[in-house]
């Protein structure tokens, strides 16, 4: 299983949210182009990174940096947040040398865009799941919608969507363990790569998510409080 840690970006900074709440918001870094570098000495493949502006707003605030921030390392990148055109798409993946988009709004307003940038770029691109008592969110987390989470995967899935990124909002940030029942039946029920990500605190969640086949599971909080030392949580999950 693949350990990606997180940057999620607000006004050029690297930040947490508290369970989505834009009120609740902690800085980490002045300087988040120094943070891959950091991931990578530890022994990090990837890096996730967020546009929270983006993501609420459905602009790019934040593409110069990410530009920036993949221009400075080798880590397999991949980006979300903001991301509802081709036009950004192409702006990610072609101009700035991005890995791989993650479509989240757009994937429910606006299915067939999701169907025509997979049939363009394939697995560069991934569907971000965020999922609030039990509906999927929208618009950074801001709107829930109608949509009952496991259905809508296997939407994407149907759309040809082979990864998708699966947030818990009641669990991101909050330290308190992952929802294991929820990426268990994700596992079960889809073919699709899994990444988990949303309230992974100990070294037992990553065995847990392991054991359960995911293709890869998100670190954020916990490494940024020291809770999850980033080479233990590689070497548990290799």
């Amino acid at each position: 299983m693949l350990i990606i840690p997180a940057i999620d970006l607000y006004e050029g900074k690297a930040v947490r949210l508290f369970k989505g709440d834009y009120r609740q918001m902690k800085v980490y870094s002045d300087t988040p182009e120094q943070l891959a570098e950091q991931f990578k000495q530890q022994g990090a493949q990837a890096v996730h990174v967020v546009d929270l502006e983006g993501a609420r707003d459905g602009n790019t605030p934040n593409l110069a940096l990410i530009t920036r921030i993949k221009a400075h390392t080798t880590l397999t990148m991949e980006v979300g947040g903001g991301i509802r055109d081709m036009d950004t798409v192409c702006r990610y993946l072609d101009d700035a040398g991005v890995d791989r988009v993650i479509i989240g709004t757009a994937a429910v307003t606006d299915p067939a865009f999701v169907e025509s940038a997979t049939a363009r770029f394939g697995d560069r691109i991934a569907v971000g799941v965020d999922i609030k008592e039990g509906k999927v969110a929208i618009r950074g987390w801001t709107e829930q919608s109608s949509l009952s989470a496991l259905p809508f995967c296997r939407r994407m899935q149907e759309l040809g969507v082979s990864t998708i990124i699966s947030t818990d909002i009641s669990k991101d940030g909050a330290l308190e363990g992952t929802n294991r029942e929820l990426y268990s039946e994700l596992a079960e029920a889809l073919t699709a790569h899994i990444i988990a990500s949303g309230g992974i605190s100990t070294l037992e969640d990553v065995i847990a998510l392991k054991h359960m086949g995911l293709y890869g599971a998100i670190i954020g909080k916990a490494w940024y409080e020291g809770r999850i030392p980033l080479h233990l949580a590689i070497e548990v999950a290799s």
